[in-house]
């Protein structure tokens, strides 16, 4: 089977989305626009990003590209990007959208997400960690409900078809759910074996919120040999079984969480790879030996704000 398939989701507010996405986390300096033009004639339909990443403007470039090429229309791309912490206030958060509308080059992004719950100081559009004279990052105390208010009427606007969340605990999106009035489409949160985040994504599903994953194979580090599940045999018996990668075999199995995976990569063949993932299944027994790396550990902690009352790990449910 070829990479190339039809296989979408749909919002509550009604809007499309394809089931894979391109990761584009540190992605820059050409092989975030590189990697963008590639997954588009792989097939991909979904670009993640964010003004934190710093490469809005790559996936712009490449998106107008296939869209002068005739390769796709606007309306075939789903494109996320999301909100970074020092633009919280209220009175900032269209300024930092449309910032990021000049950035990608195009009148609207089809997902606008709050990147953190917690805020930092505005120290300046590009001082994205500011720190004060001792080296601490500058947190500032915004209820990320007015941050939200202010989300709802970038929608009014146009500047985004919709909006939703990342990096949010239960609790969070709980509080947010009792008080927004247009519900987030979204939840972007970190899941992969050792972070399988089964109740959140529980929770969210419950809620007709869906989940996207970033980091779906964790943080790879070839000389340590980790994350764990990468290199353990189990899981090379469970990929050769189904004449895949172990790569492939650990995007299928957070799909099958129930979770939107967003794979990241720059390679050509991996990003091949990581697209044809639509043509097998894994069994219960599959998933057991997989569910059995969850020990609650994370690639993102974000441990900078972890004095902010909105960090959101500190919730142990959120974790586990």
């Amino acid at each position: 089977m070829t990479g190339k398939v039809e296989y979408y989701f749909k919002h509550n507010d009604g809007t499309q989305i394809q089931g894979i996405g391109l990761g584009t986390f540190a992605s820059t300096e050409g092989d975030c626009e590189r990697a963008v033009l590639h997954a588009i004639d792989v097939g991909y339909r979904h670009i993640d990003t964010a003004y934190f990443y710093g490469n809005e403007a790559e996936v712009g470039v490449a998106v107008r590209k296939k869209i002068a090429e005739g390769v796709i229309k606007r309306e075939d791309i789903f494109i996320t990007t999301k909100l970074w912490c020092n633009f919280h206030e209220p009175e900032r958060v269209e300024y930092a959208c449309r910032k990021t509308l000049e950035n990608i080059g195009l009148d609207y992004v089809d997902l606008y997400l709050i990147h953190w719950p917690f805020s930092y100081k505005y120290r300046g559009d590009n001082e994205l960690i500011p720190k004060d004279a001792n080296g601490e990052v500058e947190l500032v105390d915004i209820d990320y409900l007015d941050t939200w208010g202010a989300m709802e009427k970038l929608v009014d606007l146009g500047l985004t078809k919709s909006i939703g969340v990342s990096n949010f605990n239960e609790e969070q999106l709980t509080r947010l759910l009792a008080n927004c009035k247009i519900k987030p489409i979204h939840n972007q949160i970190e899941v992969h074996p050792a972070l399988d985040q089964k109740k959140l994504i529980a929770l969210c599903k419950k809620n007709g919120i869906l989940v996207t994953a970033f980091s779906p194979l964790g943080r790879h580090n070839a000389q340590l040999r980790t994350p764990s599940f990468m290199y353990d045999g189990k899981v090379q018996t469970i990929a050769d079984k189904y004449n895949k990668s172990i790569a492939q075999v650990l995007i299928r199995y957070v799909m099958e969480l129930g979770t939107i995976p967003l794979p990241k990569s720059s390679n050509p063949k991996r990003i091949e790879e990581n697209f044809n993932v639509f043509d097998f299944k894994l069994t219960a027994e599959d998933h057991a030996i997989l569910d059995s790396y969850h020990n609650g550990e994370r690639v993102a902690h974000a441990r900078q704000a972890i004095k902010s009352k909105y960090y959101p790990f500190n919730v142990y449910s959120a974790c586990f």
